[in-house]
């Protein structure tokens, strides 16, 4: 009896157990069609995401505008970093200018390159002022680019911005109202407000009218 006791009460567990067993089973069974329809929807996203308009036209833009960019560095460095070092305070060209704050085994070193090779710790200040100078170049190139643009084909395409009166947001010189804080821009805020406060100062002079009546 005590035997027949102990084996309903094992029961419960080996039907427990063979019911995880059977549940992965079916979850194994059934995986690689979950696993398609994923696959699917992952494509069927992606094709929307490359069928946008603007995505062809951002890529076109990135690889012009890396292109653009080589050319720029190209003209600083190869053509008009040579005429400024020509300067009489100069002696090799500005890439190459750097300071040793450590120098390795067997200084001195006429360029960055002998520098790196004997383990000197440099400061390559030259390299840093050609960065520069190609920053400004660049930035200076490309403002002239869309300037042309602009009157080429009467585009406004560098918006100037002015702050708002009331909020101090920058919004564009063009607006009638401000975007962020909904104020009117063109004074009658002003003249609304000045309106409400001759209001509010003539209501005690209309309460006290009423209680000498």
């Amino acid at each position: 009896m005590a035997a027949t006791t102990a084996q309903g009460a094992q029961s419960p567990t080996r039907t427990h157990h063979w019911t995880d067993a059977s549940s992965i089973e079916e979850r194994l069974h059934h995986a690689p069609s979950a696993i398609i329809r994923s696959a699917k929807g992952f494509w069927s996203k992606f094709q929307d995401f490359l069928g946008r308009d603007n995505i062809l036209e951002v890529a076109v833009g990135l690889m012009i505008a890396s292109a653009f960019s080589g050319v720029v560095n190209s003209l600083v460095t190869d053509m008009l970093m040579p005429f400024v070092s020509l300067l009489p305070f100069m002696r090799r060209n500005m890439s190459e200018k750097f300071t040793v704050l450590r120098a390795g085994p067997h200084p001195p070193y006429n360029t960055l390159e002998q520098a790196a090779a004997d383990g000197a710790v440099t400061l390559a200040w030259g390299h840093f002022i050609d960065r520069i100078a190609n920053f400004f170049v660049l930035g200076f190139l490309l403002y002239f680019v869309v300037l042309s643009y602009g009157k080429m084909f009467h585009a406004d395409v560098i918006r100037h911005s002015i702050k708002c009166a009331y909020c101090r947001k920058q919004i564009s010189e063009k607006s009638r109202r401000c975007a962020f804080c909904s104020s009117w821009l063109d004074g009658r805020e002003d003249k609304e407000s000045s309106a409400l406060v001759g209001v509010q100062d003539g209501l005690p002079a209309l309460n006290s009218g009423g209680g000498t009546r």
